[in-house]
C-alpha cells in the first residue's frame, strides 16, 4: 500500500480528519466528508468502508473510527500517527489548549486584582479593555510576561526617574522597556490612566511616561518660559538675561538639573497653550513671569516649578476633559496652584460653536459646577477664545 500521507488521494481525507481530531482533542467519534470526491479519492473510500459508493455521489463521509481501524491494520500505524506526517508536527490538543490558555488568562486577572491599582477606575477600564479585544488572550498565547506590565505600573507614579534607572530598578534590567510588546502595553495602560489618545509619535510616548514620572530623554523633555527671574549658575543667568528683554526661552531638563535653581517669582502664570504665552510677549519684560506645559507638563516643566515652591502659580488649561484633568492634577500637586480663568462663569462667556467633548467627563472640584456645565453644553473651548481676556490679566499682573 502506498503511504497515505503521500498519495493526493489521501490528502483531503487526512487533513479533514487532522482538523477533526485537533478540534475534539483526538476523539474518534467523529465523521469527515469529502466534497465532490475525484474518482481516486471515491476509491480509498470504497476501500476504507468496503461499501460501494457511486461516482456520482457529491459528498463521500468516513466515520473516524472505520478510518483509524483501517490505517491500523493496512500500515501498522493509527490515525493520530498518520496525520502527524510527513513534517513530524505534532497533532494540536485544541480543548486542551483552550483549557490552558483560559487558566492562563484566569491567573493573570488575579494577579491584575492584587495590583496596587485595582481599586482605581482606569485600572478597571484598561484591564476591561484588554480582555474585552482579545489582547488578554494575545499575550498569554505570545507568551508576554504580563506580570513585568503589572510590576511597571505598580511602581508608577514615579519622581521624575531616567527610564534605564526606573527598568532596572523596577525589572532588573536597564533595556527591559526597550521590548515593544511590553512597552506598548504599559503605554497603553497609561494612556487610560492619563485619558488620552494612544501615543503614536516619540513625542507622545514621552509625554505619557513624563506624566507618570519617568524621563525618556532629559534633553527631550522642555518647558517654555518668559520673564523667569532666578539665581543659579548658567542656567539662572539664561533666565534672568532673557526676562531683561522680555524673550521666551525654552529650557531641557538636562539643563534644569546642572545645577541649583531658584526661582525669584512672587508669582508665576501658567498656560497650556504656546499661544498664550507667545500673545503675551508684546508686553516684553513687563509681561509676568511664564511657564507653558504645552499640553500634559513635561518633568521639565514640574523641575522648574519645584524651583519655585512659594510663589503662587496661576494655572489653567483648555475647556476640555483632558484639560480641567490637567488642572486639578496641578491644583492636587501644588498647594500654592489656583485655577486662573478656569471658572463656570469663564466657561459661558467663551463658550460657542467650539469643538465638540471628547473623552471620559473629569470632576472639576475647585468649581464643582463647572464639570456639570461642561457636560450640558458638550464643547470645549480652547485658551486661544479667551486670549483677550488672559492678555488683560497678565498686562494688570505686571502694574
Amino acid at each position: 500500500m502506498t503511504e497515505p500521507a503521500r498519495d493526493a488521494a489521501w490528502a483531503r481525507l487526512l487533513a479533514a480528519a487532522r482538523r477533526s481530531l485537533e478540534r475534539t482533542g483526538g476523539s474518534l467519534d467523529g465523521i469527515v466528508t469529502i466534497v465532490a470526491p475525484s474518482d481516486a479519492e471515491r476509491r480509498v473510500v470504497i476501500g476504507i468502508t468496503g461499501v460501494h459508493r457511486s461516482a456520482t455521489a457529491r459528498r463521500l463521509a468516513v466515520r473516524l473510527v472505520d478510518l483509524d481501524a483501517y490505517l491500523t491494520q493496512a500500515i501498522g500505524r493509527d490515525l493520530a500517527a498518520v496525520v502527524a506526517d510527513p513534517g513530524g508536527s505534532p497533532l494540536r490538543d485544541r480543548p486542551s489548549e483552550r483549557r490552558r490558555e483560559a487558566a492562563a488568562r484566569e491567573a493573570a486577572l488575579e494577579a491584575a486584582r492584587a495590583s496596587s491599582h485595582a481599586a482605581e477606575e482606569w485600572f478597571g477600564r484598561w484591564l476591561a479593555t484588554i480582555r474585552g479585544d482579545g489582547t488578554l488572550t494575545r499575550i498569554v498565547r505570545s507568551g508576554c510576561d504580563f506580570g513585568a506590565v503589572l510590576r511597571v505600573l505598580d511602581a508608577l507614579p514615579g519622581a521624575d526617574e531616567p527610564m534605564p534607572v526606573f527598568a532596572e530598578r523596577v525589572l532588573a534590567d536597564t533595556k527591559a522597556l526597550h521590548d515593544a510588546a511590553l512597552r506598548g502595553l504599559v503605554l497603553r495602560a497609561l494612556a487610560v490612566w492619563q485619558d488620552s489618545d494612544a501615543a503614536t509619535t516619540a513625542e507622545q510616548e514621552r509625554a505619557l511616561w513624563e506624566s507618570v514620572g519617568v524621563v525618556p530623554d532629559d534633553l527631550a523633555s522642555q518647558v517654555l518660559v518668559l520673564n523667569i527671574p532666578a539665581d543659579g549658575d548658567l542656567v539662572g543667568t539664561w533666565l534672568n538675561q532673557a526676562a531683561e528683554i522680555g524673550l521666551p526661552l525654552r529650557l531641557t531638563l538636562q539643563q534644569l538639573r546642572l545645577a541649583r535653581l531658584v526661582v525669584r517669582a512672587a508669582e508665576i502664570f501658567v498656560t497650556e497653550n504656546p499661544a498664550v504665552l507667545r500673545a503675551a510677549c508684546v508686553l516684553g519684560r513687563a509681561a509676568p513671569p511664564m511657564v507653558c506645559t504645552e499640553g500634559v507638563p513635561s518633568a521639565a516643566a514640574h523641575r522648574l516649578l519645584a524651583c519655585a515652591p512659594d510663589a503662587v502659580l496661576h494655572w489653567r488649561n483648555d475647556f476640555d476633559w483632558a484639560g480641567v484633568r490637567m488642572t486639578g492634577l496641578a491644583l492636587a500637586r501644588y498647594p500654592t496652584a489656583r485655577p486662573w480663568r478656569m471658572a463656570t462663569a469663564d466657561y459661558r462667556t467663551a463658550c460657542g460653536d467650539g469643538p465638540p467633548m471628547v473623552g471620559s467627563p473629569a470632576p472639576t472640584p475647585w468649581d464643582p459646577p463647572l464639570s456639570d456645565e461642561m457636560r450640558r453644553v458638550g464643547r470645549a473651548v480652547m485658551e486661544e477664545r479667551l486670549l483677550p481676556t488672559l492678555i488683560e490679566d497678565l498686562r494688570s499682573a505686571s502694574t
